[in-house]
């Protein structure tokens, strides 16, 4: 099978639905001839042209709320904030508006909107370009929260997101747009809520997802050849959240390590907590423990990111210790 890039994956879907629905538009800073920020609109201004991808000012609010308008008026616009940090401006757009207009008029109206950004730390970039905004969008009822792992789960998303009729924010890390896998060149899609298991395992289970994929499968076989059998199960999505998948691996293997790069309080890490909590806690031989970022601003230095966000050794000493070691 081909391989591709995370980015050239999402830039494939993209083309693949905008070729297949002309309603489709792609908006947002350094989109066009530039390609964005990480290249993941690369080649489509070339291909669609100015009418459909659209470079837009530095006003995260504006074009965002562009967004919210266009879809409600028919179209399916891909709006892609060059760092997922400035969120925070367009919030309102997200919160107040995009995500409660389908309920306010009682279906009538559908918001097709995919709000695309860039995620995470490791970069040294400090604490205005670090951010995992995902358990905030995640508490919002009305809004979809996306944050793919691999290549092959970044297109398949991807594609789901944009025919998908309610608002959909699409988290991308940073560190993996560069990252290669496997991505077969037939169609396919994969449906929102379907947790994936990227390596089975018998004696604990990590769930996790985004970039923390990664580190935790390293993690995992660094545990194999010491006896321990790791399974590690990949959200893919955290709004729609898989309680089936989580719920079934943590009846098999009787132990639960959460891992996420983001903070630890009011978390996605909280959320499955609480769901093995209330439906397989009785199934549970140790109690649940999470790895997390700690509760600060992410550092500029490397040394202090280093240890503030999770790493393999602190997925490893996790693991430990809910095998009793």
């Amino acid at each position: 099978m081909r391989m591709l890039t995370y980015a050239q994956a999402l830039t494939e879907g993209m083309a693949e639905e905008m070729r297949r629905d002309p309603t489709v538009m792609l908006w947002g800073i350094d989109i066009g001839p530039y390609g964005g920020a990480f290249g993941a609109t690369r080649g489509l201004y070339e291909e669609f042209g100015p009418e459909r991808v659209i470079d837009m000012p530095v006003s995260e609010a504006g074009y965002t709320g562009c967004g919210v308008g266009a879809a409600a008026t028919g179209l399916r616009p891909v709006v892609e904030l060059q760092f997922s940090d400035w969120i925070t401006i367009a919030s309102d757009m997200l919160i107040n508006q995009a995500a409660n207009m389908r309920y306010m008029f009682g279906g009538k109206l559908s918001i097709p909107l995919v709000l695309r950004a860039p995620v995470g730390g490791y970069t040294s970039a400090a604490a205005q370009h670090s951010h995992m905004f995902e358990s905030m969008f995640a508490f919002v009822a009305g809004l979809k929260v996306v944050l793919p792992a691999t290549p092959y789960d970044a297109k398949g998303l991807i594609k789901t997101a944009v025919r998908d009729n309610n608002p959909v924010i699409f988290f991308e890390h940073k560190k993996l747009y560069e990252v290669e896998g496997e991505v077969p060149e037939e169609e396919y899609t994969i449906p929102f809520g379907q947790a994936d298991v990227k390596r089975a395992g018998s004696d604990v289970t990590i769930v996790t997802y985004a970039y923390m994929v990664g580190k935790s499968l390293a993690a995992a076989e660094q545990l194999a050849g010491q006896g321990i059998d790791v399974e590690v199960l990949d959200l893919r999505t955290v709004d729609p959240i898989d309680e089936e998948a989580i719920v079934a691996s943590v009846k098999k293997t009787h132990r639960l390590v959460v891992v996420q790069e983001t903070w630890r309080k009011c978390s996605v890490s909280s959320e499955v907590a609480a769901i093995v909590a209330e439906k397989a806690l009785d199934y549970l031989d140790e109690p649940v423990l999470r790895v997390t970022a700690h509760d600060v601003p992410t550092p500029f230095a490397p040394i202090l990111e280093e240890y503030v966000l999770p790493n393999e050794a602190k997925i490893v000493a996790a693991v430990k210790q809910v095998m009793g070691g």
